[in-house]
Order: C-alpha cells, then sequence, then structure tokens
C-alpha cells in the first residue's frame, strides 16, 4: 500500500514537472527540444520501443495539432458571434485528442489515469495510434503522409480523405517536418542519451 502510493506521488510529481513546461522556444529543431526537455526525449523513446511509431513522426504530429502547447484547445463556438457556449471538438492537448478515442486508449492500453496535459501519455496516445493505423490499415509506420491522414481523420474516414482536401496539404507538412527531425536527430542522436535519469 505505502510503496504504491509512493509511485503514484512520485508519477504525479514527475507528470506536473514535465507537462507544466512551456512551449519549447524553437520547435523547427528537435534536438533543441529533447536538449532543453530531456524527458521528452526518453518519452519518446519508449513510445517507438513499445508501439514502433518512429520519433520524428511522433514530435511532427505534435507540432502540427498543438505546437507543443499542453493546454492547446480548439476555438470557441460563439452565440451571436459573441458569447463563447462550446468548443469546436474535444480535441484537448498535446495530442488533440478527442474524448472518444482517448478513452478508447485509456481502456486498451489499461491505463485509466492518462492525461492529455501529460506530454508522456499524449505520446504513448500518438505511438498506440500509429501503431493501429498499421494494423488496421496496412499503413507503413514510416509513412509519415498516410499516417498523419490516418490521425486526422479517424480510421472509418481514411478512405475518403481525398474528399477532404484541407487535410492533403496538412499531411504533406508532417511529412515535411518529420523528415527534416529525422535528419537532425541523426546529427544530434549521440549527445542524447534515455540512461540520463535512472529515477523513471
Amino acid at each position: 500500500m505505502i510503496r504504491n502510493r509512493f509511485k503514484f506521488l512520485l508519477y504525479l510529481s514527475l507528470l506536473i514537472v514535465t507537462s507544466c513546461i512551456s512551449a519549447p522556444r524553437d520547435t523547427s529543431n528537435t534536438c533543441l527540444m529533447f536538449t532543453d526537455n530531456y524527458f521528452w526525449y526518453k518519452f519518446v523513446k519508449n513510445s517507438e520501443k513499445k508501439w514502433g511509431a518512429p520519433v520524428e513522426l511522433q514530435m511532427a504530429i505534435i507540432q502540427r495539432e498543438s505546437d507543443f502547447d499542453w493546454l492547446a484547445a480548439p476555438e470557441w463556438d460563439k452565440l451571436f458571434k459573441v458569447i463563447p457556449y462550446k468548443r469546436k471538438s474535444s480535441a484537448f492537448g498535446y495530442s488533440q485528442a478527442i474524448n472518444k478515442t482517448w478513452e478508447q486508449f485509456k481502456m486498451e492500453t489499461d491505463q485509466p489515469l492518462a492525461l492529455r496535459i501529460s506530454f508522456n501519455d499524449s505520446v504513448d496516445f500518438i505511438g498506440w495510434y500509429i501503431n493501429k493505423s498499421s494494423q488496421l490499415l496496412k499503413i507503413p509506420k514510416d509513412d509519415y503522409f498516410k499516417q498523419y491522414i490516418a490521425y486526422h481523420e479517424g480510421w472509418g474516414n481514411f478512405k475518403n480523405y481525398k474528399k477532404s482536401p484541407k487535410v492533403i496539404p496538412y499531411a504533406r507538412e508532417v511529412d515535411r517536418v518529420a523528415k527534416k527531425y529525422k535528419a537532425q536527430l541523426n546529427q544530434c542522436k549521440n549527445q542524447l542519451t534515455t540512461n540520463k535519469y535512472f529515477i523513471y
């Protein structure tokens, strides 16, 4: 009981420290982001190992969805163009996961305490989603373009993405950013390590 309580408090402390971080100064350079936020590198590598989701794609999806703003949310719909009354969707946090898909993720991975404001939980979600897209739609995990389309449109709507022209430039941008991030990581990977802190 005491051990479980200690683990929970440790998790909560780490969540506060790693989640309540302002957006990176330069989201165009993943090496700088990982240098400034060491735990982020550890978390994306854990997701890559667990789900086979490329680090560069995880980061490119977050850059596109929230630009690394842990409290990102859609704009409000307004009554009479003045009074905010509801969000345009339930998307929230780093991953911009909607309520329904987030609940599915928590259930399937047995993580009832997972939070969208947690970078760790967010990249675990993205890795899980990429893995399911690969299983359900036979999309290679390193096909950045189609993986993002599946992420944005949903598994059920993927086959109709050409009828939603706005997603195509988004996917092209994710593809471009992921390739750039990959090239950057190839330059700095020897300076990065997942063993810096033994406690997590």
